[in-house]
């Protein structure tokens, strides 16, 4: 039988850290099966993305602040390691029913904003880490109601304005007042 040199690999040799744990691996030198000697690294298995803790929630109604505050949500959630969840909202308007307008449905607006905002700032592919959230209702209440367990709630400064802003309130003030979490509230 070949002598190896260095360790087995039911002998750890080496100290590794990693943000999941630090732990002792082989040398690259280590025996297969077969007993033939190969290098470590191509029996290996890579290691998955580290788990993601806690949660970003941050809204999207389609307005440039809410972009920005979707990029800074991003990248916070890169900075400290936690999963990101988008919230948009949508609702029927009691004016709106006599206006007889067949193909017009909220729900569909609110995801074709999600689907653009999320294009904007990831391109065809979502990380496993960012999953979107659509609810029917106010939009301060259900940022409200997804911040309950969440690290951060991150709000633009301004949704749309106008007529839409008047009926709605200011969502940044009402999370802001009533989060369950820090709120972000990006300018």
């Amino acid at each position: 039988m070949q002598q190896m040199t260095g360790t087995s690999a039911t002998q750890p040799s080496h100290f590794v850290a990693h943000p999941d744990g630090a732990r002792y691996e082989a040398d690259d030198l280590t025996r297969n099966a077969a007993g033939d000697v190969t290098t470590a690294a191509t029996e290996r298995p890579t290691l998955a993305e580290p788990l993601r803790k806690g949660r970003i929630v941050v809204g999207v109604d389609g307005s440039d602040p809410s972009l920005r505050a979707l990029a800074k949500a991003v990248s916070l959630a890169s900075s400290l390691n936690t999963r990101v969840q988008i919230v948009t909202t949508w609702k029927y308007f009691a004016a709106y029913a006599d206006i007889s307008i067949s193909e017009w449905s909220p729900e569909n607006d609110a995801t074709e904003i999600m689907n653009g905002a999320l294009s904007q700032q990831f391109g065809a592919v979502l990380p496993g880490w960012v999953s979107t959230s659509s609810f029917e209702g106010n939009a301060a209440q259900k940022l409200i109601d997804a911040s309950v367990g969440a690290e951060m709630l991150v709000v633009g400064s301004r949704g749309h304005g106008g007529v839409v802003g008047l009926l709605l309130g200011s969502v940044s003030s009402a999370c802001a007042e009533k989060a369950h979490c820090p709120v972000l509230v990006v300018h």
